[in-house]
């Protein structure tokens, strides 16, 4: 691969204190691509499919998601099972980041087309140490444009 493309990151998590957790985290690891934060999963699918208030507007190409399960609205299931389920939107890879870590919870994720797994510690020092783990992985990790390309976070 000759061209690294940016990768526009969807950060779809409603704790504010969480968001900010893992902007910060990421940025810690040296992860400065573009980060759009929305707080529950309407939200984060009207910003996939160009709907509601992100109308007329097209996302980014190539995006990452980072996904928590335990949202208003639509819950990251949902969220999941519609992203996997539109071809507009299937290659996208999505990383689940929740607090719940029931193996049959863990299982209907990779189920429903989820890319990686990660629970997030209740514990501040090894929650922001998982997300700037996360970030150096992050920093290496290939993601597809499209359905042709592969490009560089």
């Amino acid at each position: 691969m000759s061209k690294a493309y940016e990768v526009t990151i969807l950060l779809v998590e409603d704790d504010p204190g969480h968001a900010r957790l893992i902007v910060k985290n990421l940025r810690r690891s040296n992860i400065m691509n573009d980060i759009v934060k929305v707080s529950d999963g309407q939200q984060a699918l009207d910003y996939l499919f160009s709907k509601g208030k992100y109308a007329g507007d097209n996302p980014p190409n190539p995006l990452l998601v980072l996904l928590d399960l335990n949202l208003p609205v639509l819950d990251g299931y949902q969220v999941l099972q519609s992203m996997k389920s539109d071809e507009r939107t299937s290659s996208i890879p999505v990383i689940i980041l929740t607090t719940t870590d029931d193996t049959r919870e863990v299982s209907r994720c990779y189920e429903l087309g989820c890319n990686i797994y990660i629970t997030k510690p209740v514990d501040y020092k090894q929650f922001s140490e998982a997300i700037r783990k996360l970030g150096l992985f992050l920093s290496i990790v290939m993601i597809p444009e499209g359905r042709r390309r592969y490009v560089q976070v």
